[in-house]
């Protein structure tokens, strides 16, 4: 019987130590996330560039009082990355849970979300402090992101909770347009532009990425992120982060960066621009077929070829004329046309402007 029992206790004792055993490297398996998330602001003093907001939400914070709020401006400047990082220290890690609501793009928000979700979370009253003893304002936050998207229907149904519930709960709205906004939403929150980040600051930040990650980079490779990035820091991180991946042990260059945001070598489009102001239109198709063959996308090729355009030496009527068209092919490639068919019209385009000089 003892030894049944001994048996017994064994192999409970067993899957225990198994589980000791897996739980650490089950841990550093969890621990393997986006530098995107690894690296985003944990407090509001740590968001790059965007002087006004991060002043005024550090009065808020101070006062613990904050209004309605409104952030737009392009995609990964640091609009959520901001709000996520002041809710934290309005709240700290217990709190932040129960007191703030976020929704995006990708939650349901018709009409009937905002009138029973939004607005059941808006009616609970909660306490002025927190578990370790601060205190906290007492009040909740509801993140609304890319709320451009929301439909004008749900936007206005928001209109008479933000007033209602004005005691308990303060909203943040999020977009990329505010023009999507409807002008009662506007009127009743703080208005923040965020700005695209400057270069330095990109620099600045994807060099302090490369040291806590033991990176080989080179002055070029920063400064091709910077650049095909657009002011976008998001992007550039991604970017950083799949370069990384693909160099492992190995310096990180400007060609792999380029390779990997899917830029057209300059190369190809000056000899495509050579052949629209010198070459045939035999020339120019087998041109076009060999780019669209080659995977670049015709968004990025219409966009690099708008840069290149204006700073040709053209008249500036044969530059309207040529933007014009462009503008006519992004319209029909977003709505799904044939890439080779439309960068084969807009190039004929610019050979018939190229021929009058």
């Amino acid at each position: 019987m003892q030894a049944f029992l001994k048996g017994a206790t064994g192999q409970a004792a067993r899957p225990q130590k198994d589980k000791a055993v897996a739980g650490p490297s089950a841990e550093k398996k969890a621990k393997a996330v986006p530098w995107v998330e690894k690296y985003r602001p944990k407090c509001v003093d740590e968001v790059a560039f965007q002087e006004e907001v991060v002043a005024v939400l550090k009065k808020s914070l101070e006062g613990a009082d904050l209004p309605n709020l409104l952030f737009y401006g392009p995609p990964g400047t640091g609009k959520t990355s901001t709000i996520l990082a002041a809710a934290r220290e309005l709240y700290g890690p217990e709190l932040y849970r129960q007191r703030v609501l976020e929704l995006n793009a990708s939650d349901e928000r018709g009409i009937q979300v905002v009138r029973d979700k939004v607005k059941n979370f808006a009616q609970l009253t909660v306490a002025g402090t927190r578990p370790d003893g601060k205190s906290c304002p007492p009040f909740k936050i509801i993140i609304l992101d890319e709320a451009d998207s929301m439909t004008a229907p749900a936007q206005a149904a928001l209109r008479r909770t933000m007033e209602k519930e004005s005691r308990t709960t303060r909203f943040c709205l999020i977009c990329n347009y505010i023009s999507r906004i409807i002008e009662p939403l506007t009127s009743r929150c703080s208005k923040f532009r965020f700005k695209p980040l400057a270069n330095q600051i990109q620099e600045e930040r994807l060099l302090e990425i490369c040291e806590k990650e033991n990176l080989k980079y080179t002055k070029e490779s920063i400064a091709a992120l910077v650049r095909v990035s657009e002011g976008d820091l998001r992007k550039a991180i991604t970017f950083l982060q799949s370069a990384a991946r693909l160099n492992v042990d190995k310096e990180i260059t400007d060609c792999a960066v380029i390779e990997i945001a899917g830029v057209v070598p300059d190369k190809m489009i000056d000899n495509l621009l050579q052949i629209c102001f010198r070459g045939t239109f035999e020339k120019l198709e087998v041109a076009v077929r060999n780019m669209v063959d080659e995977g670049y996308a015709a968004t990025q090729i219409l966009t690099q070829l708008h840069e290149y355009v204006i700073e040709q030496d053209l008249s500036d009527k044969q530059k309207s004329t040529i933007t014009e068209k462009m503008a006519v092919v992004c319209k029909c490639l977003s709505d799904g046309a044939d890439e080779y068919l439309q960068l084969l019209s807009l190039c004929s385009v610019i050979m018939q402007e190229a021929s009058h000089n």
